[in-house]
């Protein structure tokens, strides 16, 4: 089984993520953050991984510090479970419709991190989530996992639904770009690492 459990604690938070890539969708999510809850139940319904994410934060000051570090640690914890990446597809696409929204996300996992975040997301609130964190959220996870990752807004006008599949899209590429492939020796590089 690929799995890592991952602890990180800050005088702002408190994250704890365990992350079995080879599950079948079941998950124990609570962040304190209702949206936030609903977006890392989508993560792994559709990326058919086992997630658990224990999270406390300082929601009195507001969602920020509490989203990104599940970011970081969510980054950690794949990075810590994908493991050597031996045998792995290594690249997954994804265009995720969600009713008038239509997002594209692309990702690698090359070592490299790096995140193209092609959304304009409106500076507002979904519960207590704040809708700009959506970007950090994302960029923390990439740094923190090294993964290359573009994420695109082909259209869309609700805030919710844009979110939505941009959470879902990226576990359908994360799905396929973690699948083993038996075709793949060592890893899907032709300088023989990533």
């Amino acid at each position: 089984m690929r799995s890592a459990a991952v602890e990180r604690k800050t005088l702002e938070t408190g994250v704890s993520v365990e992350w079995n890539l080879d599950g079948s969708g079941s998950c124990e999510i609570n962040t304190g953050i209702g949206f936030l809850d609903h977006m890392l139940t989508l993560l792994a319904k559709h990326s058919f991984s086992d997630l658990t994410v224990q999270a406390k934060g300082d929601l009195d000051v507001d969602s920020h510090h509490t989203v990104e570090d599940c970011g970081i640690v969510l980054g950690q914890a794949l990075k810590e479970a994908i493991g050597d990446k031996a045998g792995i597809h290594r690249y997954g696409n994804c265009f995720l419709p969600m009713d008038e929204a239509l997002v594209q996300v692309c990702l690698d996992f090359s070592g490299r991190a790096y995140l193209v975040f092609d959304a304009d997301i409106p500076k507002v609130q979904l519960g207590i989530y704040d809708a700009e964190m959506t970007e950090e959220f994302f960029r923390a996870v990439a740094v923190q996992a090294g993964l290359t990752l573009h994420i695109r807004v082909l259209s869309g006008k609700n805030t919710h639904h844009i979110i939505e599949a941009m959470f879902k899209g990226f576990a359908r590429a994360l799905a396929e770009a973690w699948s083993i492939d038996s075709r793949v020796h060592g890893v899907m590089s032709s300088k023989g690492s990533l």
